[in-house]
């Protein structure tokens, strides 16, 4: 598989079909791994680098279901192919700061990746489409598995899995969900619900994880304890949370469309106005957007069969995918904001005006004499 493929197709997470689609974008288990008595990727010289690579790439091809896999060295990609692979949520922002000694490999479908020599010596990832947990967990438990018999991996009878990160060590597992949480934020309930979240042990970040913007009213949230927890009492435990989420979610939702159903739709209408017709737009504008417009197919307000065109413009508009889809290395912000604005126009000609009169019709009868009785 080549990176011109992967530009072809936007991946199963995103396109696919899972439970709670409408709010849960993808799920996302990540394990983190190294070989015994190797020097982690930060202190170890590049010969040492190149020579870890070397081994763990060639277990990563070798599992069964990496057959026809992109597989690559990073100093052989351009910095902006490495920043398509983040904005598809492959490879971390940190992973594409490395070149000698650092490689990347995922399979067909891009629901397996492999961070070779990131903060260690491997970081494999299964991500899939809705709120999928025990699925993905599935999925790289027995990736990790197929690898444990071939590479000698670090571990301690009492701590676990070591890791260059103290907070990783033990289970070396970061489980998360992606949520499109944009009735939280607008009945200004968000800061509420991530406070109640990190009090018991999980975390809230933004579009591309840690120390990144929530645009687009996109949430990651994740557990933050993986030593003295099992992984399935882990992936239990983010489930039961993230359904909590999901529900408060659905409630703003109702409530939006019972209390203030002319501001939703002003809110809703405005944004298709503005992308329909603008010429220039930044990235976080048009995410903000498009965040907008994806409730608005949530609220049957649009055709749900262009759900998937929305969707597909979150990752499309991003500034990597819009330079590298013109084959351009350089281009300037306003070049890039001018290119999305004509990008988007064009898929929403394929997505007729707003249907108002499914919210006129429900507020109406919600607000009937025959109601307040």
């Amino acid at each position: 598989m080549t990176l011109a493929e992967i530009m072809r197709n936007t991946g199963e997470w995103l396109r696919g079909d899972g439970p709670h689609r409408q709010i849960v974008f993808s799920s996302r288990v990540r394990l983190a791994r190294n070989l015994r008595e190797r020097p982690f990727p930060g202190w170890a010289k590049k010969a040492e680098r190149v020579e870890v690579l070397r081994a763990v790439k060639s277990a990563v091809e070798a599992l069964p279901e990496m057959d026809g896999a992109f597989s690559e060295n990073l100093e052989a990609l351009s910095p902006l192919e490495k920043q398509v692979l983040v904005e598809r949520h492959l490879i971390s922002r940190e992973h594409a700061a490395k070149g000698v000694g650092s490689g990347v490999v995922m399979n067909i479908p891009q629901t397996l990746s492999f961070m070779i020599n990131e903060e260690d010596h491997l970081r494999m990832q299964a991500i899939c489409c809705g709120l999928q947990l025990t699925k993905v967990y599935e999925m790289i438990d027995k990736a990790d598995s197929g690898l444990e018999s071939h590479l000698d991996f670090a571990f301690h009878p009492t701590l676990g899995y070591l890791t260059a990160c103290p907070t990783n060590v033990g289970t070396g597992m970061r489980a998360s969900a992606m949520l499109h949480l944009p009735a939280l934020v607008m009945s200004e309930q968000m800061n509420k619900i991530i406070n109640s979240v990190n009090k018991i042990g999980l975390a809230v970040r933004g579009l591309h994880g840690e120390g990144t913007e929530a645009m687009g009213n996109l949430f990651q949230v994740s557990n933050q304890t993986t030593l003295g927890e099992a992984e399935p009492e882990i992936i239990e435990r983010l489930n039961k949370v993230i359904e909590q989420i999901i529900e408060h979610e659905q409630n703003a939702r109702l409530v939006l469309l019972e209390r203030r159903p002319v501001t939703l739709l002003d809110q809703i209408g405005r944004a298709y106005g503005v992308l329909s017709h603008a010429h220039a737009i930044s990235s976080k504008e048009a995410l903000n957007l498009l965040s907008v417009i994806k409730l608005g197919v949530d609220l049957d307000l649009f055709p749900a069969e262009n759900r998937c065109s929305v969707d597909e413009l979150f990752i499309e508009t991003q500034p990597a995918h819009l330079q590298k889809g013109l084959q351009i290395q350089k281009m300037s912000a306003e070049q890039r904001d001018t290119l999305r604005a004509a990008l988007i126009r064009a898929k929403l000609k394929e997505i007729p005006e707003p249907d108002v009169t499914k919210i006129c019709t429900k507020s109406a009868t919600e607000s009937s004499p025959e109601n307040d009785e």
